[in-house]
């Protein structure tokens, strides 16, 4: 081998070398510009949706509010259930003074057994 041909090797191997290096760089910026566009894919999708999640937040407050509606009227009537059953016992434990007092008094009922009502 004389000294042209190897001259002429290494041009070669630098040409090889230097297409390679453009193709590589390229195919870095064929991905990138790939990516970009995914991104901005990405990007528009959720935009797109942004109205669909506020939505979805809205509902979920109604959701909260007509709950907590629904617990308060729940404590009222929950509230009004005691009240009501106050008011029972009470009827119920004068009925029964009534009843005990009209025994007491009533020459009929027989004291001295448990005949008579309590």
């Amino acid at each position: 081998m004389d000294m042209s041909t190897i001259i002429w090797i290494v041009v070669a191997v630098i040409v090889v070398l230097a297409v390679a290096a453009l193709i590589a760089a390229m195919m870095r910026k064929k991905r990138a510009e790939q990516q970009r566009v995914h991104a901005q894919h990405l990007r528009t999708e959720a935009v797109s949706n942004v109205d669909r999640v506020n939505q979805s937040n809205v509902e979920a407050k109604e959701a909260e509010a007509r709950a907590e509606r629904a617990r308060l009227e729940a404590e009222r009537a929950e509230a009004q259930a005691v009240e009501a059953q106050r008011g029972v016992d009470m009827e119920r434990a004068t009925y029964e003074d009534r009843i005990r007092e009209a025994d007491r008094i009533d020459p009929d009922v027989d004291h001295r057994t448990n005949q008579h009502r309590a």
